[in-house]
């Protein structure tokens, strides 16, 4: 099914068949900040592995989580630095992504994430009006493994096709330059991947943050 939400009642039914899609363990695509996503229900190991499956990638590459509120981040993760925090407040909604380490309590099977949940609070409406509805969801960008991440529904509904169960069409996304991803699980925190947000912005929050390494590729 796929849905139009500059329509405001296909929109609303949209949101509902989203959340029913995600309840029963399916994929749901939807717009976000950065580039269209793909999402699971995060608390459901086969859905997550449906997500997994229908990228082609390995659980050696788990998804990040998307957010509802800033809130929700003490919920998934532990040992969360004052400077992070402080980030967090800043740069919420928005294109980051952190890793941090993992609630012990939390029952999920995201894949190989050695403890450690990489947290995101999505800069859209719609992707917001969602998350409300469903709270923390697993989502990747919208594309099969080795292919650019789509920028409006159609790319994503040519890749991904009938192994998702519901589309919402946001229109072109605004910007389709990923999330920055940083990892906050180490001694000096690290850029994984450079992305919307540049390395001087974080630094104004910690100087100690290390730049990205060329040679490798964050999630997508």
């Amino acid at each position: 099914m796929r849905f139009d939400c500059s329509v405001d009642e296909e929109y609303d039914r949209g949101l509902l068949a989203a959340q029913a899609a995600l309840e029963t363990g399916k994929l749901v695509v939807l717009p976000t900040d950065t580039v269209y996503g793909l999402a699971a229900d995060a608390f459901s190991p086969r859905a997550v592995q449906n997500l997994l499956d229908a990228k082609g990638r390995g659980r050696d590459m788990p998804p990040p989580v998307l957010v509802g509120a800033p809130t929700t981040l003490d919920a998934l993760a532990v040992d969360v630095p004052a400077w992070l925090r402080t980030m967090v407040e800043a740069l919420w909604p928005g294109p980051l992504t952190i890793v941090c380490r993992q609630q012990p309590s939390l029952t999920w099977d995201l894949g190989e994430t050695h403890n450690t949940v990489a947290v995101r609070m999505p800069d859209d409406r719609r992707a917001l009006a969602l998350l409300k509805q469903t709270g923390p969801l697993a989502v990747s960008s919208a594309n099969t493994t080795g292919s650019p991440a789509a920028q409006d529904v159609d790319e994503a509904e040519r890749m991904l096709g009938a192994r998702v169960a519901v589309y919402l069409d946001g229109g072109p996304t605004a910007s389709g330059t990923p999330s920055t991803i940083l990892d906050a699980t180490g001694t000096t925190p690290r850029v994984l991947r450079q992305g919307a947000v540049p390395l001087e912005v974080l630094h104004q929050f910690n100087n100690t943050i290390e730049p990205a390494d060329d040679t490798e590729g964050g999630p997508a």
